[in-house]
């Protein structure tokens, strides 16, 4: 499922786009992507021009002149790409946005992804949100307290997939920073101590920003080191000391973990 940085990388692929007009529209209005949306009322899109795009967390928002915006989320197999101005839609295409020289595609092939379309002078209701972006200032240590706070009960793995919480951490990401803060995932959440809430920070921060400046950048692979190159196969080792890893399901997700480094 692609998480903060990927989606990031998936945004900027359409921005190529921006300053041209909208000449043509296909969309699959019946596909489950469209749930809740009136595809019908997308056709506003023609003629209008992109003018700028951005992402919060999971999820991305393009404006388009005319008081037009179009909300993607990818879901978990979602993918945003640009293709020739004669491209022919695929079975998976649901939404082809044509401009005079190339299309914008969006393509989901298992249709957990989401696209929503709104008319209006301000930015739609659906996309403001008062979770801070992880990079932000506003994502500070009172806030992931309060946050930590409230879900004591549950595992910390789990925690850190909210997204009403840390906007945009996904599976991997969340493995990333459970290692490099020293945390076992399956801890309760109201177990850590102060030196462990202050870890779990930092490395929040730590790998929201390196993924952003590899991933969102250019896709390019994060450094070597990086748990996320060993945690996908079950003979993954720890990078530190060439630990196997264990894995489990925890918060209903694939977990790996290093048994040396997080106890």
């Amino acid at each position: 499922m692609p998480e903060l940085a990927e989606v990031e990388w998936y945004r900027k692929q359409w921005d190529v786009g921006r300053g041209d007009a909208i000449v043509d529209l296909a969309l699959h209005a019946r596909k489950r992507v469209f749930r809740g949306t009136n595809a019908r009322a997308m056709q506003r899109l023609i003629g209008a021009k992109f003018l700028n795009s951005e992402a919060r967390g999971k999820r991305m928002l393009f404006k388009f002149s005319g008081d037009t915006w179009l909300g993607i989320h990818l879901g978990m197999t979602g993918t945003l790409r640009v293709e020739s101005a004669d491209y022919r839609a695929a079975k998976h295409d649901h939404l082809v946005i044509r401009q005079r020289t190339r299309a914008l595609v969006f393509r989901d092939s298992r249709q957990f992804g989401r696209v929503r379309f709104h008319h209006g002078a301000d930015a739609p209701n659906w996309w403001r949100d008062e979770t801070p972006e992880i990079v932000s200032a506003q994502f500070n240590r009172r806030w992931i307290d309060n946050f930590l706070d409230r879900h004591g009960k549950a595992p910390i793995k789990a925690v850190l997939l909210m997204q009403h919480g840390f906007s945009g951490i996904g599976n991997w990401m969340a493995d990333e920073i459970l290692w490099r803060a020293r945390i076992l995932p399956s801890r309760r959440t109201m177990s850590l101590g102060l030196n462990e809430r202050a870890n779990l920070f930092r490395e929040t921060k730590f790998v929201a920003r390196r993924s952003l400046a590899t991933l969102g950048k250019n896709y390019s692979e994060p450094p070597r080191g990086w748990l996320i190159h060993e945690r996908w196969s079950r003979s993954g080792v720890c990078p530190k000391h060439r630990t196997p890893l264990r894995h489990a399901t925890i918060g209903g997700r694939t977990t790996a973990w290093c048994p040396r480094c997080q106890m």
